[in-house]
């Protein structure tokens, strides 16, 4: 399969969301494989978060491929310090302009940016001070 890990792991999330697969016997491997596990192992705690980020809108009512990119970025958020909030952010919106519809990055951007005040709040406030 072609693209980045977050790109399949979005393919394989959203195949799983359409067809109502309840819990999947096969995740994949590498990074890819570890997304998709964890997102379907936290999915309902991450909607959780989502749906209290994401003003007035139920994850249920959310276009698919947009809960599938706020639930990969969430978990990467909690699970992988390693990768900046940034790159995160950023990825997660180029998929969404990529994927999903003509308003979709600016919604993405805007829960994974209160998600992350959450999340990493030490993060997020190093990247607004002016030294920072």
């Amino acid at each position: 399969m072609k693209g980045s890990a977050r790109e399949q792991a979005l393919r394989s999330l959203y195949e799983a969301d359409q067809r109502d697969i309840g819990e999947a016997s096969e995740f994949g491997t590498g990074r890819a494989g570890r997304l998709i596990e964890g997102v379907r192992t936290e999915q309902a705690q991450l909607d959780q978060a989502i749906e209290a980020a994401s003003l007035n809108w139920r994850v249920g009512r959310m276009p698919p491929v947009d809960r599938a990119i706020l639930r990969i970025g969430l978990f990467e958020l909690r699970h992988h310090p390693e990768t900046s909030v940034g790159t995160i952010i950023d990825e997660a919106v180029k998929l969404a302009k990529r994927y999903s519809t003509e308003g979709s990055g600016r919604f993405i951007n805007g829960v994974l940016a209160a998600l992350a005040h959450q999340e990493r709040p030490e993060e997020m406030s190093r990247a607004a001070s002016p030294d920072g």
